[in-house]
């Protein structure tokens, strides 16, 4: 069983669907939250920090913060900036001494030990740009990380998304790089399951500098 204490976490994207999540999850866990967002949200979450504003201004929350969560998805005013918003927040989060944990997408894993991602292969022309874009950081933390930097990069089951949102079973399987799938060769997890999940991370702090992926 792992001992925890409450924790400052800032979570980049808090109102989005992963975000909102995620923050759920740190709260009912005793941690405190502070949500950078464009805009507020629907529903606000009890306990929870909120604070707004551009995503070049997102370095703003990382003082104070023990761990940076980074939930943004490279798609409307966010396409093409991504990589230069994670590296600013990697760079602040190396000067603040928090970690930073930047959950990516599917693409980012591969189907089997040795293969090629599958941001590598074929993928719909629809989700195309979104997915290199996401896999261009896993590649940045890999790669060119500021020395210095705990990181942990998450890569949600294929099936996971606000249009499949599903419930907390407090259950989910932890691997690496390669797609964790199920009997019928399904890959899925809920919301509320990846921030269970990521929330344990954040507690174990077991998976500094690595790729992992989440899946039932």
């Amino acid at each position: 069983m792992v001992e925890t204490c409450m924790t400052t976490i800032a979570i980049i994207g808090g109102t989005g669907y992963t975000g909102g999540n995620l923050a759920r999850e740190a709260v009912s866990r005793g941690h405190d939250v502070i949500s950078f967002s464009r805009s507020a949200p629907a529903e606000p979450v009890d306990g929870v920090t909120y604070e707004h504003g551009t995503s070049a201004e997102a370095t703003r929350v990382v003082p104070g913060a023990d761990v940076v969560v980074a939930t943004l998805s490279p798609r409307g005013a966010t396409a093409g900036t991504l990589r230069e918003t994670y590296a600013a927040l990697a760079d602040a989060a190396v000067e603040n001494g928090a970690r930073l944990i930047v959950i990516g997408g599917f693409s980012s894993l591969r189907p089997a030990e040795g293969e090629p991602r599958f941001a590598e292969g074929e993928i719909p022309e629809q989700f195309r740009a979104e997915a290199l874009e996401g896999d261009s950081v896993r590649a940045w933390l890999q790669g060119s990380a500021p020395d210095g930097l705990d990181w942990t990069f998450v890569s949600p089951a294929g099936g996971y998304g606000a249009w499949a949102a599903g419930e907390r079973t407090g259950s989910y399987r932890l691997g690496g790089d390669v797609a964790l799938v199920d009997e019928n060769g399904g890959s899925e997890i809920s919301g509320p399951d990846l921030a269970v999940a990521v929330v344990d991370e954040i507690e174990a702090h077991a998976h500094p500098r690595e790729h992992i992926g989440v899946a039932y």
